[in-house]
């Protein structure tokens, strides 16, 4: 383990804060935050949070750092994250065990994590030369009228353990191209991903002789999460995590009329119609839901299925279940981790006691697993009788229920009969169904796929969801646009001055 800490630069207490290539910032004051290994429940390593003190002085960094990276022509910043991108290639594999020993998702998860961070920075390199804006026709002769896309100012970042690395690069990569420096705060369940990450970032910006662009503040959310939600420095905040906090740093930002990208929750349904090829179905609801011990805002948590299909995709499901290696998630077998702490497990456990309450029959699963770790539990498949007041909730964990349907419209009432809105899927080889389920009064989540599963979304995509999800976009298409304010400019190239509806004034 030391030696993993050793390539990443991490040494065993580190400082709470880093604006650049300077290193990291100590705060005597600051208390310390233990990380723990999920596997083990054993500590890896401390850090020394920061405080108000040092929180101030870096926030004033960045927004000076603003000033002069805002001028730095976009391809040339595309360079920079370009550089990124190829020191997280030259780290990935230590990088990606320390996501899976710090997290709890399996090796090939974390690195793949990392490569998700790669695949943003390439993104975001070629959008560095894209930030473009349209030209109008004026409705006055011998006018031009355009729009143009100018940096925002410092983003603040805060994510969740889930995702430790990728949601930071998702943001970074994007910001930095359209000239903005990003304040970053992680979850404390996980310090030491961010750490190494600022190390690396560090590292590129000494080479280009860049201070305060990249930034990274440990702390509790209580301290340093509400003073970025409350900061009018920072004129946009990009969260992910749970609803309720989502719905406070809402009510923060729009005191002072901010900015805001909420990744939230998802409590995500996939629709199996009579028509649907059974294996590729199974293989992803497999995927979906016991992927990263079903802690991500993408795992499949319902399933919907057809009455004829009911019992063979469900036995199908069990005995795939029953494949699932559980274990250390640096073992190269392993297919599912630990939950990331106790009051995960409990969370699920007491789900499942609520399932059976409501009319549920476990069909798979749904004990704790002591005997490998405090964290470890098996993946559980419940039925339900049809969608409680329970499965319209998210649990973060690896706990699938599967109901049954008649009509396809049904099945889109059941599928919409929540309050989130992020990730959805139908397998079908029908293409009535397919377009159906993709049609306006068909999923009403912001990512919807067809004999897809739910979660693996693509960085070219924008990604995100509706109503509880938070309606924030981040990653491809135009998710940039957030990150920059628009401009529209008038030219008047005449030697006349024509007045809006025709008046004459001061003639």
């Amino acid at each position: 383990m030391q030696a993993l800490l050793d390539k990443l630069g991490i040494e065993a207490v580190n400082a709470g804060a880093s604006t650049g290539p300077g290193g990291w910032i100590d705060d005597p004051n600051g208390k310390t935050l233990v990380s723990y290994n999920p596997t083990t429940g054993e500590p890896i390593a401390s850090v020394v949070q920061a405080t108000a003190v040092t929180y101030d002085a870096l926030v004033d960094k960045a927004t000076e750092t603003f000033k002069s990276w805002r001028t730095v022509p976009a391809p040339v910043r595309g360079q920079v994250v370009r550089d990124i991108g190829d020191a997280l290639r030259e780290y990935k594999e230590p990088l990606g065990e320390l996501v899976a020993l710090e997290m709890g998702k399996i090796k090939p998860e974390g690195m793949g994590e990392v490569q998700e961070m790669i695949d943003i920075c390439d993104f975001a390199v070629g959008l560095s030369r894209q930030l473009y804006g349209l030209s109008m026709h004026s409705e006055r002769p011998g006018h031009r009228m355009y729009e143009q896309w100018h940096p925002l100012g410092p983003v603040g970042i805060i994510t969740s353990f889930n995702f430790p690395v990728a949601v930071w690069a998702w943001n970074t990569a994007l910001a930095a191209v359209c000239g903005d420096p990003v304040i970053w705060k992680p979850s404390s369940s996980v310090p030491l991903c961010a750490i190494a990450v600022q190390n690396i970032a560090n590292r590129v910006a000494a080479e280009h002789g860049l201070d305060g662009v990249f930034n990274t503040i440990i702390g509790s959310g209580r301290e340093i999460g509400e003073r970025m939600n409350n900061d009018p420095r920072i004129p946009l905040i990009s969260f992910t995590g749970s609803v309720s906090m989502g719905r406070h740093v809402a009510q923060m930002t729009a005191k002072r009329l901010s900015r805001t990208i909420l990744e939230l929750g998802g409590n995500n349904g996939i629709i199996v119609t009579p028509n649907a090829d059974l294996k590729m179905a199974t293989r992803a609801i497999l995927f979906g839901a016991v992927g990263t011990a079903g802690q991500r805002c993408t795992s499949t948590r319902r399933i919907i299925m057809h009455k004829e299909i009911a019992e063979d995709l469900t036995g199908r499901l069990i005995r795939a279940y029953k494949q699932v290696k559980i274990g250390d998630p640096l073992a190269e077998d392993t297919l599912m981790g630990p939950l990331v702490d106790g009051t995960a497990v409990n969370d699920m456990m007491a789900a499942i006691d609520r399932a059976q309450e409501e009319g549920g029959e476990i069909l798979y699963g749904g004990h704790r697993l002591p005997d490998m770790g405090p964290n470890f539990v098996e993946p559980t498949i419940i039925k339900m009788p049809h969608q409680t007041p329970l499965v319209c909730d998210e649990t973060f964990a690896p706990v699938l229920y599967l109901m049954e349907y008649e009509t396809l419209d049904e099945a889109i009432a059941i599928h919409n009969g929540v309050p989130q809105g992020l990730s959805s899927a139908i397998f079908t080889t029908n293409l009535l169904e397919a377009e159906n389920f993709l049609a306006v009064s068909g999923s009403d989540c912001g990512i919807a796929n067809v004999n897809i599963g739910t979660s693996g979304a693509e960085i070219g995509g924008a990604f995100g969801g509706e109503k509880e999800t938070g309606g924030g976009r981040e990653s491809g298409s135009d998710s940039w646009k957030i990150y920059m304010r628009r401009q529209t400019n008038t030219i008047n190239w005449s030697t006349e001055l024509p007045l809006a509806q025709g008046i004459s004034f001061g003639e």
